[in-house]
């Protein structure tokens, strides 16, 4: 057998023992990467650990940690408030306001791990204080991401348009970048209907510290506490075990703490963070009090935005900046930061860079381009074309999404030569396969989902993303294909 078969075989198997038994993912992983490298395809040792994704290992470490910090101190209630403030407490607009600041993000030029590794907290602590499904506002965060990927002064538009270009290619930069928004918005508007959204609009508006009481919706208005979620979204399912998602620590159970906005308190989450006193500055009654800042919280409120310049603004790496941020406010504050290092999402980092070491294994036995070239042999236009959106769309679930489109675009370029299909609707169309399984909580930006989740179990959460990213391996593709392919073929 030979090893691209026989790497193959062993990833399936290593996600059937992981679900089987209570064996971390990332564990198996990193044994398989070893392993599989080693005696099938006479790696050396240091080729198989460059393979460690290092940057997505300080992103996850950086961001939880930053935000565990933010979560102590009461930043990301302040926030969460601010920002229902801000919609005149209208909570049905707080997902959509979510995606529609991710998408600007990206399609402004920032990276999509870089804006979910900074909106994913604070959209979780909306989650978490008022009762937002949290696979709602994370999806949000991750089809927005990916909404405004492609524009033409974004990374992955620039880096398609360099390659078609490269390979003498026609290209369309507003029909790869309204492609990747509509099949995203589209994504976004279904995950709304599924995960609450009808019933958040029923709820109305909540009372908004220090507005005044016209602008809030009388009869629907209701104080967040007063509307009863599901007891499946915020325990442990039955007879559910730690595994590849790694044990939820304290801070993924459901919060309290959104029973209280309307009166100016922050109830606790049990063992988690210190309750803040009204008389703290982390909430007040009249005008504006709920809005106060303690000196500690102001701090990390601007730790938070120069985190963002730094990376939006001066393209500094997301990760490393965010742990020198979460330094600084450790150092300003030790006591209140105590704790905040065990709060890191450590299950979850291990399960992510396992996966991606030996997806980087994959790569570097050739097992990614074996498939492509396999798929690229069979000769049939369409469902060649079919084959390698589903091929960009797996594979990407897994790896980098900018390495994938590099990889297949080329390889396509047979296929697109032949003047059957269309080239800029077969590039979109995989384009589009490749971006939109960045749900998959394997890939950088639901691993960053995973890792910040509040208000739910941080297995539960792991094993509902993997399913409904499942879900988008298989539909996403297809529609991509369906949609952008197949009506050229037929013209």
């Amino acid at each position: 057998m030979s090893a691209e078969l026989l790497s193959i075989l062993a990833l399936i198997v290593m996600f059937v023992v992981a679900t089987l038994f209570p064996v971390n993912l990332g564990a198996l992983a990193l044994v398989g990467a070893f392993l599989v490298g080693t005696l099938a395809a006479g790696m050396e040792t240091d080729a198989i650990l460059d393979a460690f994704p290092g940057s997505l290992f300080v992103i996850l470490v950086g961001v939880t940690l930053l935000f565990a910090i933010a979560t102590n101190n009461g930043t990301v209630d302040w926030l969460v408030r601010a920002a229902v403030h801000l919609v005149r407490g209208r909570i049905a607009a707080i997902p959509l306001v979510v995606f529609a600041i991710s998408a600007l993000l990206t399609a402004v030029g920032a990276p999509a791990p870089a804006v979910a590794a900074i909106l994913a907290p604070i959209a979780f602590g909306f989650a978490a204080d008022y009762k937002i499904h949290p696979l709602l506002i994370g999806l949000m965060v991750a089809h927005g991401t990916q909404a405004g990927a492609f524009s033409p002064i974004s990374v992955l538009g620039g880096i398609v348009n360099g390659v078609t270009s490269d390979a003498n290619l026609p290209s369309d930069n507003v029909v790869l970048f309204l492609s990747s928004f509509a099949f995203n918005a589209a994504a976004a508007l279904v995950v709304f209907f599924i995960f609450g959204g009808p019933h958040l609009v029923r709820r109305g508006a909540v009372a908004v510290p220090g507005a005044p009481a016209s602008e809030t919706a009388p009869a629907s208005g209701t104080a967040p506490a007063s509307d009863p979620v599901p007891v499946s979204d915020t325990v442990r399912e039955p007879g559910s075990a730690p595994d590849a998602g790694g044990a939820a620590p304290a801070s993924a159970a459901a919060p309290a703490s959104g029973a209280a906005h309307a009166t100016g308190t922050t109830t606790a989450e049990p063992g988690t963070r210190a309750t803040a006193e009204p008389d703290s500055g982390t909430a007040g009654t009249g005008a504006g009090g709920g809005l106060r800042l303690t000196p500690h919280q102001a701090l990390t409120l601007a730790g938070i935005v120069g985190l963002c310049l730094a990376v939006l603004v001066f393209k500094l790496d997301v990760g490393l900046t965010a742990v020198t941020v979460a330094v600084i406010l450790s150092l300003a504050s030790p006591k209140a930061n105590k704790g905040a290092v065990e709060r890191v999402a450590w299950p979850t980092v291990l399960l992510i860079c396992g996966v991606v070491t030996y997806v980087g294994v994959l790569q570097e036995i050739g097992t990614v381009d074996y498939v492509g070239t396999s798929v690229a042999a069979i000769g049939i236009p369409l469902l060649v074309a079919l084959l390698i959106c589903y091929v960009g769309g797996v594979v990407s679930a897994f790896a980098s999404t900018v390495g994938i489109l590099g990889a297949l675009v080329p390889l396509a370029v047979p296929l697109l030569g032949t003047g059957t299909l269309g080239p800029i609707a077969m590039i979109a169309a995989l384009s589009v396969s490749s971006a939109i399984v960045d749900v998959s909580p394997f890939s950088t930006t639901g691993a960053l989902l995973v890792a910040n989740v509040r208000g739910m179990e941080r297995d539960v959460f792991y094993r509902r993303l993997l399913a409904y990213g499942a879900v988008i391996v298989v539909v996403g593709p297809l529609a991509a294909w369906a949609v952008l392919v197949v009506p050229g073929w037929l013209g």
